[in-house]
């Protein structure tokens, strides 16, 4: 940390590497910005990576939206009508809609990227599960004739998580699902320029003169008008903090996603800069289980290292005492999001008492084999947060493993389940991000499916009905009834450790007014 800060100063008084020139500021029709990464996969479809899904708002729209609200809004709709008892649902499409190409957006697309969409995400697979025909009688309505009723149609096409709900040409959503779609065609406000693009280090997109943002209502999340003020937007990919912050700070940049926290305190002197927290769900701290392998296979001795992690320990390794960036005291729901509740809680709550939790391991089998803990150490905030909880596990008397290995090597190790010895693994850090883990339609620390479910891949088949129960809730407070049911059933199954929730400022030109929440999002973003 005090090595980083030192190069960050150096930087910023030295000047950092010079990035290409374009001009900026107030007049500017460039807005050049900072991702957490380069989108290497760029089909939003095919992969649940957060950078893709941004990338993915640029260039393509959806049917409906999200609001800050959490409630959804018609986008690339009109509206829609239901009728027979809930079981037909006519959707119609704003007038005008065009793709990318010059294409008409016909009902035609929309239900072949609807069956591509379910084929890759739990939620739109649900919607499809219930469906018994989807057809476009004409190329501004899709009609769904449902087996079944099933309320949350709209927010399956407006979620806000990964996989997203991307609308494209009926061409190119006819790939089959487990190829990646390369030519990106939407009909969202900008265009992808992909003769630009540098791989890790530089991407564009130009306004697209064709995009006709849906009229009236609030601009809010995904939901609302899509108002363009830029020409021209630049992703430069810096993936060193101290480069990203001396560009900042030169001007180079006008927007930098991740601001390092330990690099706030000297980006925030003056007034320069403004900063805010976009996702105000935040992120959730996570240690994962693999439920395939002793010993956690054995719910007992889940539940028994419930008392070994302080949330608060975890949270602080990463922000410190600064309690507007984190959250202990959490469940399976992000706080402040409609499905958070207090059942339970009072399992991860209080003093630990490690002699209790190891008295607790012994009586439900643990006779002291190791465990293979999997850390990024070169993720800084799954790092302190990883390398804090390891600590309590080991003083709540497991024989940790702990193995700090690039991220990337967690992303391909997590997906084997061979034995600790033959390269798999018992336990892994990471954040599920609450955009995308707000409920239990997309919320993937909470499936329990077997080999269907997300790395751990445990069989919980309670979890999974209380997910259906979920589904055929009639309203929002049926909904958060079966919320509390899932969360008590989150204490005795433990598909995860909840480690708290941390949240992420980005930091950007004090000139920039416009931006939304949720997660980087280019329209409305303007000069002032």
């Amino acid at each position: 940390m005090e090595r980083r800060a030192f190069l960050a100063s150096t930087a910023a008084a030295l000047a950092a590497p010079r990035l290409a020139a374009a001009q900026s500021g107030p007049g500017s029709r460039v807005l050049r910005f900072v991702p957490e990464s380069d989108a290497t996969v760029l089909d939003p479809v095919w992969t649940t990576a957060t950078v893709t899904r941004n990338h993915g708002y640029l260039v393509f729209d959806t049917l409906y939206g999200q609001a800050d609200d959490f409630s959804v809004q018609p986008q690339m709709v009109e509206g829609h009508v239901v009728e027979e008892d809930g079981l037909r649902w006519t959707l119609t499409l704003r007038e005008g809609l065009r793709f990318h190409d010059g294409e008409p957006v016909r009902g035609v697309d929309c239900i072949a990227s609807i069956r591509r969409i379910a084929a890759r995400d739990a939620f739109t697979a649900a919607l499809m599960a219930a469906t018994e025909e989807l057809s476009a009688p004409t190329d501004r309505t899709i009609v769904f004739r449902l087996k079944k009723r099933f309320p949350l149609l709209p927010n399956a096409l407006g979620k806000t998580g990964t996989s997203m709900p991307a609308i494209m040409p009926e061409r190119l959503a006819k790939t089959d699902p487990g190829t990646r779609v390369t030519e990106m065609v939407g009909s969202g406000p900008f265009r992808y320029l992909a003769r630009e693009h540098v791989d890790g280090a530089f991407s564009a997109y130009g306004r697209f003169e064709g995009y006709k943002p849906r009229e009236g209502g609030p601009a809010s999340f995904t939901a609302g008008p899509k108002t363009v003020h830029f020409d021209r937007i630049e992703w430069r990919i810096i993936p060193d903090p101290a480069t990203a912050a001396g560009a900042l700070m030169n001007g180079e940049v006008d927007w930098w996603q991740q601001a390092a926290i330990d690099l706030m305190p000297m980006l925030s002197r003056g007034n320069r800069f403004s900063s805010m927290v976009q996702d105000v769900s935040g992120n959730l701290g996570t240690l994962r289980f693999n439920h395939l392998l002793p010993p956690f296979d054995n719910a007992a001795i889940r539940r028994a290292l419930l008392g070994a992690i302080s949330q608060a320990d975890c949270m602080q390794a990463i922000a410190g005492n600064d309690a507007s960036l984190w959250k202990d005291g959490v469940g399976p729901f992000p706080p402040g999001t409609p499905l958070a509740n207090s059942a339970g809680l009072e399992v991860i709550s209080g003093r630990r008492d490690y002699d209790k939790v190891k008295r607790d391991l012994a009586a439900a089998g643990y006779k002291g084999e190791p465990v293979v803990m999997m850390v990024a150490g070169d993720y800084p905030a799954q790092s302190a947060m990883g390398l804090v909880a390891a600590d309590a596990l080991k003083r709540g008397g497991l024989n940790v493993d702990l193995q700090v290995l690039d991220w990337g090597t967690v992303v391909q190790r997590r997906a084997k389940k061979d034995a600790p010895q033959a390269g798999g693994w018992n336990l892994f850090i990471t954040f599920l991000t609450g955009t995308n883990n707000f409920d239990p339609a997309s919320h993937l620390g909470l499936r329990g499916n077997g080999a269907g479910a997300w790395f751990g891949w445990p069989t919980l088949p309670r979890l999974e009905a209380l997910r259906q129960d979920w589904f055929d809730a009639p309203d929002l407070a049926a909904q958060k009834q079966v919320g509390e049911a899932i969360q008590r059933q989150f204490w005795e199954d433990v598909p995860y450790l909840p480690l708290g929730v941390y949240y992420q400022p980005t930091i950007f030109s004090r000139r920039l007014t416009g931006l939304r929440s949720g997660f980087p999002q280019f329209y409305d973003v303007r000069w002032s």
